[in-house]
């Protein structure tokens, strides 16, 4: 029998995302996806699943679940906090970076995800039909997800039951964390539609996070950037991705993220680099930062550094016996000669 997770409260901002649509962008198709990818895999990797198994992607607060089918193996990454309440009427805290296994009956309460977006896996991934090789929501034309649309009480979200032969649990010493400093960027393809001073200004300036943000894109809010003339602040549309970052007329930059639209008429003065797209989703308004123009060659060692630093965290796992469990079998490997028990010791 499948396991099976009902949906209490969705929570606002939570979604179902797995890598994305890839490949479909020449149809317009917007690549969504998770925001933060190394942190959606942790979550996987903790529970055993392949990393790109779809996980609940937590960006508000107020999820609520029941398992309606289990036993269910569940794992939180991020800063985010939850508790269980067990069929029993035990209440147990949930940490972050390690897994635990809930019971029919059991209940999550997830609470808000403290640096503005965090991961909950569940054992097999969360196992709805795809759309265009994909699980992942994009609400907008009512992809995938469950019916295209926001999650809703009642909903129900299959995954695989937890199976396992033996009770231990995952975690990890050390979470995985994005790395800090500026933003890295390419710049442009349409640097040359602004003023050297804008160019200047857009690296050497702070920028805050505006909460006018979602999946789609983020404002950013400091000195206007200057076009070279009025006409400068329009291109014929051409093709955009999760990165790009656009100034249109006002002068304030506007990043694209994982449902970025596929074509656009502002120019781009930048890009941000692979390996720092991660650390968009954790810009909560008020946030603010810098960027730094890198080189190609420099964005592609960036990138084989962040894969260096998730091998380096998926090599520091380890098992454990959840609270309460009394390995009978270690005990009596180790207390047991020639069939006797020794009460002593």
């Amino acid at each position: 029998m499948p396991g099976m997770i009902e949906v209490l409260q969705p929570g606002f901002g939570t979604t179902i995302q797995d890598r994305g649509r890839l490949g479909h962008r020449h149809q317009g198709i917007p690549q969504s996806g998770w925001l933060d990818g190394p942190l959606a895999q942790a979550a996987n990797a903790l529970v055993g699943n392949s990393s790109g198994d779809a996980v609940l992607e937590l960006r508000g607060q107020g999820t609520q679940l029941r398992v309606k089918a289990g036993p269910v193996r569940v794992a939180l990454a991020g800063s985010i906090k939850a508790q269980c309440l067990r069929a029993d009427g035990q209440s147990v805290p949930l940490p972050a970076w390690q897994s635990i296994t809930l019971q029919t009956g059991d209940h999550l309460q997830l609470g808000a995800a403290e640096s503005g977006c965090a991961y909950l896996a569940v054992s097999g991934g969360c196992l709805l039909p795809m759309q265009m090789g994909s699980r992942s929501s994009y609400w907008r034309a009512g992809l995938a997800g469950i019916l295209g649309r926001a999650l809703q009480p009642g909903d129900m979200l299959p995954c695989n039951t937890w199976t396992a032969p033996e009770p231990k649990e995952w975690r990890t010493p050390g979470a995985w964390l994005p790395a800090g400093g500026p933003i890295r960027v390419l710049l442009g393809p349409q640097q040359d539609h602004f003023q050297d001073r804008a160019i200047e200004a857009f690296l050497n300036n702070a920028w805050e996070a505006t909460a006018e943000q979602d999946r789609m894109g983020l404002r950013l809010r400091g000195t206007a950037l200057a076009h070279r003339s009025p006409s400068a602040a329009d291109i014929v549309s051409d093709a955009v991705t999760p990165g790009a970052i656009q100034v249109p007329a006002n002068g304030q930059p506007i990043v694209l993220l994982a449902d970025s639209q596929t074509v656009g008429g502002y120019p781009k003065i930048a890009t941000v680099i692979t390996a720092d797209l991660p650390r968009l989703a954790h810009l909560k308004p008020g946030t603010r930062l810098q960027f730094e123009a890198v080189s190609s060659a420099q964005a592609r060692q960036a990138l084989q550094d962040q894969k260096t630093g998730w091998m380096q965290w998926l090599a520091s796992r380890e098992t454990f016996l959840p609270a309460g469990f009394i390995d009978e079998t270690a005990l009596y490997n180790n207390n047991l000669i020639s069939g006797v028990l020794h009460a002593e010791w």
